[in-house]
């Protein structure tokens, strides 16, 4: 390992250290390779501050990574020649100055969940598997299990801490806050779902409830639910035929649609129907309940809506649990540890599916038998999200009733060619009429940043005509330009889906 010149000791990891490829395979998703020729591990604001001047000094191309679980090479890039890994920040506390919650980059979702439970019963509604950093979690927006009920992680954001460079190639650290006199508060709204990867590097953020000035520590997000319930519900492919597909689909997008309002009693689940590939055998339902006194009445709504029309049998399982054994461990058949390569294309839904569209999903399910690991999930939406105007944070889509997505996973390098030509023609087949994409609209309402799909900047995948920051941003894209011309005037931080000054 070789030595920066710095402020202080960095450890530098090089393609020849035995440690490289245990730091350099940190994603999640084996599809995306890249080989730097430095990765930097940092365990404090001090090393990431020389990190970042250092790399920046000798102008090399660099990537910042927390949890490793982007969906695209804003990381893993071949172009990418410095990691700064920033898992290493730790750090959860009560900061009495801002009177906040204070999470360092570093801390992943379970360590999170963890902390605020145990010291203070309190949550931060943000995403679904445990090991995600929060780091750039929160830049995505941060949709979760609790999102109905409590909306994104990104709407409880009071301040952030970043690292930026100026036009000297300087290092500098500011904090932004919400509040209105803040002369750096547009940095602070940047990063309520303006995308990781844009502007600096989060050190830290600070969470508090708007509107709440309780200096109670557990009075400041919302309370963690005491008991949660999990519902999973299992149809056999072998008793549905194509006139029971389209019916079961139709009905949990309507249930979906009758409940994406905030205020209609069924706040407080979240589901996702998994369309899986009919060589696996199964349709399964995932679904959470975060109120115990409204759990059955709402299990037995959603049951009575899915069945409306139709007499497939289903097997339900029903498990009770506090929310940190859920969180640290939500349903361990899907959230698994186990790596793989995968390519997800997700899109907000306005309206429900079409008669067409649910028939692109079953040709696409029952027909391609060689590609099991192709599949499509529908989860719910709305509720406390939908509440907050688009242009209160950089989360513009506040209106939409379901976030979807096709997604495809393998685990032979060979087949990867076969699953990238499924998942991308089962989302063209299934947005045909707007040129293959989810173009925000009356029906639908674009992609979320947490999700990025590099294929939208792809004219030849994208035939809308729309560019593929309106289908992340909307109308806040301009306002968004203008953060990055501030706050990144050398374009340092740049990826295929990252913001462009005007």
């Amino acid at each position: 390992m070789d030595q920066l010149q710095t402020s202080s000791t960095l450890t530098i990891i090089t393609p020849g250290d035995p440690d490289y490829n245990y730091w350099n395979n940190r994603n999640a998703n084996l599809r995306l390779v890249g080989k730097p020729f430095r990765i930097i591990p940092v365990n404090s604001i001090d090393e990431l501050t020389s990190a970042l001047q250092e790399t920046v000094k000798e102008n090399y191309r660099l990537a910042i990574r927390g949890g490793g679980h982007c969906l695209e090479n804003f990381v893993s890039d071949g172009e990418v020649k410095v990691i700064i890994d920033t898992s290493g920040m730790k750090g959860i506390n009560y900061d009495p100055e801002f009177n906040a919650i204070e999470i360092m980059a570093g801390v992943t979702l379970g360590e999170m969940h963890e902390k605020l439970y145990n010291d203070w019963r309190i949550v931060l509604p943000t995403g679904e598997h445990p090991a995600i950093g929060i780091g750039g979690h929160i830049q995505g927006g941060a949709f979760g299990f609790l999102c109905r009920q409590h909306g994104l992680g990104a709407d409880y954001l009071y301040a952030v801490e970043v690292l930026w460079i100026n036009e000297n190639r300087q290092v500098k650290k500011t904090i932004a806050s919400m509040e209105e006199g803040d002369n750096n508060r547009e940095l602070w709204w940047a990063h309520t779902g303006g995308g990781p990867g844009n502007f600096g590097v989060v050190t830290r953020y600070w969470f508090r409830t708007p509107g709440v000035v309780s200096k109670e520590p557990s009075e400041l997000l919302p309370t963690a639910p005491a008991v949660i319930e999990t519902a999973e519900i299992d149809w056999n492919w072998d008793d549905i035929n194509e006139e029971g597909f389209q019916q079961l689909v139709s009905n949990y997008c309507n249930w979906c649609k009758e409940h994406a309002t905030y205020g209609t009693g069924a706040d407080s689940l979240f589901a996702t129907l998994h369309l899986w590939n009919k060589i696996r055998g199964k349709i399964q339902l995932k679904g959470v309940l975060a109120d115990a006194g409204q759990a059955e009445k709402v299990l037995q709504d959603l049951l009575q809506a899915l069945s409306n029309g139709i007499h497939i049998p289903y097997h339900l399982e029903r498990k009770k649990m506090t929310w940190l054994e859920f969180a640290l461990h939500p349903f361990p058949d899907i959230f698994t540890d186990q790596k793989g390569s995968f390519k997800m294309k997700d899109a907000f839904l306005i309206e429900p599916y079409t008669e067409e569209q649910i028939k692109v999903m079953y040709n696409y399910l029952t027909k391609r038998t060689d590609t099991p690991g192709g599949f499509i999930g529908l989860a719910t939406y709305g509720g406390k999200v939908n509440t907050i105007a688009p242009h209160t944070t950089a989360s513009v889509q506040r209106n939409a009733i379901l976030t979807t997505a096709c997604v495809s996973g393998w685990i032979n390098p060979e087949e990867e060619n076969k699953y990238l030509e499924w998942v991308r023609n089962c989302y063209r087949d299934l947005y045909i009429h707007s040129g293959g994409v989810p173009v925000p609209g009356k029906n639908t309402g674009g992609c979320i940043i947490a999700h990025p799909d590099n294929d939208l900047a792809d004219t030849n995948l994208n035939k809308s005509g729309v560019p593929w920051h309106a289908f992340y941003y909307q109308d806040n894209y301009p306002r968004l330009q203008e953060a990055k011309a501030k706050w990144d005037p050398l374009n340092i931080f740049q990826h295929t889906l990252s913001v462009q000054s005007g």
